[in-house]
C-alpha cells in the first residue's frame, strides 16, 4: 500500500511533478491525481510550503459559504516603463489579459481587425514593449501564487489525460456460449473465442474532476472527458511557466492533434465524412 502521508509530504515540501512522484512511489498517475482531488474535497488539500498543522486545522472548521468568503485581491497590471506611449501601455495591459496580440492592439488603438492583425505582432517585436510584457507576466504569476498554479495544473491534467488512465482494453479469450449453454469442440472441451473488451477502472482510481459526463444508454456506458483541445490552447499561453518535461509533453500532444486534424481533412476530401461533429467516447456493453 502506498504511504500517502509520505507522498503528500514530499509533494508539499519539494518541486517534484505529479508524474515523477507517481513513478518514484510506484503508484499509477491516475490514482495519485484521484487521491489528491479527494483529499481536497475532504478539506485536506495538498498545499506546497503549507505547514502541516494548517492542513489538520481545516478538518475542524466548517467550509465557509460563498457569502462568507473574503474577496480576493485582483491583480491590476501597472506599466512602469517611461519609454512607452499611452497606447503602447494599454497594449501591454490588454496583452497580459488576453495573450492575443491582435485583440490587444485592437482594444488599445480602437482600430479595424485587419489593421490590428498586421500591427499587433509588430509591436511584440519592440524591445521595450517585449521587456515590459515579460515583467508584467512575472509579476502576474507572483501575485496569483497558488491559485494560478492550481488552475494551470488542472489544464495540464486535462491536456495530458490518457485513455488508459480511465480504462483497460484489448483482446482476451472467453468461452463460447450457445443457446443451450457452453459449446464444446470434438474433444468435448470448452470452445474458446477471442473478443475485444474494455473495462472501466473503479471511480476511486481515476481523476473524476476531468470527466464531464458519464451516462448509460442502449449501446452501453459512455464517458466523456473535458475538452483536450481547449486545454492545449490554454497552457500554450503559459508556456514559459511550464517545466521542461511539461513543455516536451505539450509539443508531443500538439503534434498528435495536428496529425489527427490532418487525417480528418483527408477523410473529408475522400468523401467519408458526413460533415457532422465527431465525438470520441469510451463505451462498453453491459453494466460491469
Amino acid at each position: 500500500m502506498p504511504n500517502w502521508e509520505e507522498i503528500q509530504h514530499e509533494w508539499e515540501t519539494t518541486k517534484i511533478t505529479l508524474a515523477a512522484l507517481a513513478e518514484k512511489h510506484d503508484v499509477k498517475l491516475g490514482t495519485l491525481k484521484s487521491r489528491k482531488s479527494r483529499d481536497a474535497k475532504d478539506g485536506k488539500p495538498w498545499l506546497r510550503s503549507a505547514p502541516k498543522k494548517d492542513a489538520t486545522k481545516t478538518q475542524k472548521v466548517a467550509t465557509p459559504t460563498k457569502r462568507m468568503q473574503p474577496k480576493k485581491e485582483v491583480f491590476e497590471p501597472v506599466v512602469e516603463s517611461d519609454e512607452l506611449t499611452d497606447k503602447q501601455r494599454l497594449f501591454c495591459i490588454y496583452y497580459i489579459k488576453y495573450f492575443n496580440a491582435t485583440k490587444a492592439y485592437q482594444k488599445a488603438y480602437e482600430c479595424a481587425y485587419t489593421t490590428a492583425m498586421s500591427n499587433g505582432h509588430r509591436l511584440l517585436r519592440n524591445a521595450e514593449i517585449s521587456a515590459e510584457i515579460d515583467r508584467l507576466k512575472a509579476e502576474q504569476a507572483t501575485e496569483l501564487k497558488l491559485d494560478a498554479r492550481d488552475i494551470l495544473q488542472k489544464w495540464i491534467d486535462i491536456a495530458f489525460a490518457d485513455v488508459t488512465d480511465f480504462a483497460t482494453f484489448g483482446r482476451r479469450e472467453v468461452p463460447v456460449i450457445g443457446m443451450y449453454g457452453p459449446v464444446l469442440d470434438e474433444n468435448d472441451e470448452q470452445l474458446m473465442q477471442k473478443v475485444n473488451y474494455i473495462d472501466f477502472k473503479e471511480s476511486a482510481e481515476v481523476d473524476g474532476t476531468i470527466i464531464t459526463e458519464v451516462k448509460q444508454g442502449k449501446d452501453g456506458i459512455s464517458v466523456k472527458l473535458a475538452d483536450k483541445m481547449k486545454a492545449l490552447e490554454m497552457i500554450s499561453k503559459y508556456f514559459d511557466l511550464l517545466s521542461d518535461n511539461d513543455k516536451k509533453r505539450l509539443q508531443e500532444e500538439k503534434l498528435k492533434a495536428d496529425i489527427a486534424k490532418a487525417n480528418a481533412e483527408v477523410e473529408k476530401l475522400s468523401g467519408n465524412n458526413d460533415d457532422g461533429p465527431i465525438e470520441i467516447m469510451i463505451t462498453r456493453k453491459g453494466g460491469r
